[in-house]
């Protein structure tokens, strides 16, 4: 165990932990990483990515993985804490020139154990569609001639610059990829700072830059031999949307300009109908995708935000970035409701899990929406949630009665640390004045279910849990006095948008619960022009940080009440950056590009081999 003297032990990498659930533990069988397991020299290197999709072959083992180190791109059959890892048979295996993989995503809805398509970005700017399965590459965005400027490079030539190869590696199918870097990229020269599917569409994606740009694209569309010309869309406070000029449908759909300096990452609500982007300017900003209306903004407490995720439900967004601090934001309130301070550094991923969480049923209340509007609610866009989001729409079913949830989010940081962190009643309900509220030490209406329970909530004994306030909708009861005009005004602002924006449509809207079905599409030939096409006219509005310290933007430390983590762990000797939560453990991964599993408890005690066994875990290579 780590001690706080400093010495040895405070660089002891933790391989298991304990939170209200159980143990988890690391499991080195399960560890992914080069097949040679020799670190990677991380300096000055882009951030090691990793990305899930699942098959649902019959097989049992549908999971695929993806991940980059340097300027290689590596795709396994991701085993879990199933089976031990075997690191000589990747799948697929690109190892790029002239350019680094920054990102990657699957698209879900397209999945299939014949093909799958992947999006990667790239630091020149440049984003590629390849099949990992059929080891094809299908298109190249943002470049002058994809076909003059992607080719193969012979593998003997690969293995004389790495040097020797192991028989087993040397049979593995590996594809090298020359990406030109050069001046002629056509769209936006900058790095590729996050790339996704757009939720619901088979050919829609979206990419971020660090110009502050981001771009629509469909996949089916070319993007020219020149450079595109742009028409003002609209434009808001710090924002402006630009379409495509041409004669012909041609990419990108769009151009968002979001705020000041690089645009660190965006996230899709859960129902895919809103944009969360944060920025190097320290603003996260909503946006409503479809209408392209601002729908709030937060400041962060200083320095830039680096990542952003929703809870399952989408009512809230959790930030985190160069203040060390992560940032729990309401959606429906539109104001920060918690800060989280546990890391020593800038916080690079937060993520919410939506496996560990906690229903309790209370007592009918009036819902003035339909059951089918507040499943949809609960519906959670990630397939691997499907279990949690099942528990919470089984319960809302019964007799209209209420949920309560207590939320699970983690972040991890450069300081080499895993926090958790439970968001709960006290914090999102208070029954008193706001005050420095600390979560290790305030009372829950409902605690974690332990491993392999049914998903029904657990009362802690001998707790005693003050009747809770009426509210509307599960609102803050800070906000129920005006929460009926607020939303209306909210929704007649949404309404108006949609209407004006109706010609470009993203996607045909169905009845919700046709969800499943729901595909988009995109039209750009009703687009009425506009009386300027010049960028330049486009003016953001600076606002000086030291003038939002203290307001609604950017609340002091004191205004807003201090979580403080359930657990934080060293795990790591280099900076992490990811964190990934699946229904049967936590995948964490840092910059040297190791990829760790951490079971669930009681996931992995009959899945150890004997040697095994009897080790609380194990440590990082």
């Amino acid at each position: 165990m780590a001690t706080e003297g400093g010495g040895k032990e405070m660089n002891e990498i933790k391989t298991q932990f304990t939170t209200r659930e159980g143990l988890y533990k690391l499991l080195p069988h399960s560890e992914y990483s080069r097949p040679n397991r020799v670190p990677f020299n991380s300096q000055g290197s882009n951030p090691v990515r990793v990305s899930f999709v699942n098959l649902n072959d019959q097989s049992g083992n549908g999971d695929r993985l993806c991940f980059n180190v340097g300027r290689e791109l590596y795709f396994y059959i991701y085993k879990g804490v199933r089976k031990a890892a075997d690191l000589s048979k990747p799948i697929d295996k690109r190892i790029y020139k002239g350019t680094q993989p920054t990102c990657h995503d699957f698209n879900h809805l397209t999945a299939t154990a014949e093909s799958v398509s992947l999006l990667v970005g790239f630091s020149a700017g440049q984003v590629q569609l390849i099949d990992p399965i059929k080891k094809e590459t299908s298109k190249l965005f943002n470049e002058e001639n994809s076909c003059q400027h992607l080719w193969k490079v012979d593998w003997n030539e690969e293995r004389q610059n790495e040097g020797s190869k192991t028989s087993e590696e040397a049979l593995v199918t590996v594809q090298a990829v020359r990406l030109r870097q050069t001046h002629w990229r056509l769209i936006d020269k900058s790095r590729v700072t996050c790339v996704k599917w757009v939720p619901g569409s088979e050919s829609l994606f979206l990419v971020a830059h660090s110009s502050g740009n981001m771009y629509l694209y469909n996949v089916e569309h070319t993007c020219g031999t020149t450079a595109p010309h742009y028409q003002l869309l609209k434009q808001g406070e710090s924002f402006a949307v630009h379409t495509c000029k041409s004669k012909s449908t041609r990419n990108p759909l769009l151009k968002w300009t979001v705020g000041e300096g690089a645009l660190n990452e965006f996230a899709f609500s859960p129902d895919g109908k809103f944009l969360a982007c944060v920025s190097q300017d320290g603003f996260l900003r909503v946006f409503n995708f479809d209408s392209v209306e601002l729908h709030g903004t937060m400041k962060s407490y200083f320095g830039g935000l680096l990542c952003v995720c929703w809870s399952p439900d989408g009512k809230y967004i959790v930030t985190g970035g160069e203040d060390d601090l992560v940032t729990v934001w309401s959606f429906v309130d539109c104001r920060v409701i918690a800060r989280g301070h546990g890391h020593k550094s800038w916080v690079s991923v937060v993520a919410f899990d939506p496996y560990t969480t906690s229903v309790e049923e209370g007592d009918p209340m009036e819902f003035s929406g339909s059951d089918e509007d507040f499943q949809d609610l609960l519906h959670f866009g990630r397939d691997r949630a499907n279990s949690t989001q099942s528990r919470l729409s089984k319960r809302n079913s019964t007799d209209s009665r209420p949920v309560s949830v207590t939320y699970r989010f983690g972040s991890v940081g450069q300081d080499t640390q895993l926090c958790l962190w439970d968001l709960t009643e006290d914090i999102l309900f208070p029954h008193q004045p706001l005050s420095r509220a600390r979560t290790h030490t305030n009372v829950m209406n409902a605690t974690s279910p332990p491993a392999g329970s049914n998903g029904n909530s657990v009362t802690t004994p001998g707790n005693s849990v003050p009747p809770p306030l009426p509210r509307s909708n599960s609102l803050p009861h800070s906000a129920v006095s005006n929460a009926g005009s607020k939303s209306s005004v909210m929704d007649g602002a949404i309404a108006s948008g949609v209407s004006k924006f109706a010609t470009l449509s993203l996607h045909d809207r169905k009845e919700r619960h046709h969800e499943k079905d729901h595909k988009r599409n995109h039209s750009m030939g009703h687009i009425s022009s506009k009386s300027s096409d010049k960028l330049n006219l486009v003016t953001k509005t600076k606002t000086d940080p030291a003038k939002t310290l203290g307001t609604p933007l950017c609340p002091r430390m004191e205004d807003v009440p201090l979580l403080e983590p359930l657990i934080c762990k060293k795990i790591a000797h280099e900076r992490l950056t990811v964190l990934i939560f699946l229904e049967d453990c936590i995948v964490t991964a840092c910059q040297e590009g190791f990829i760790c599993t951490w079971g669930r408890p009681g996931k992995v005690g009959s899945l150890s081999s004997p040697g095994q066994a009897s080790s609380p875990g194990g440590t990082v290579v």
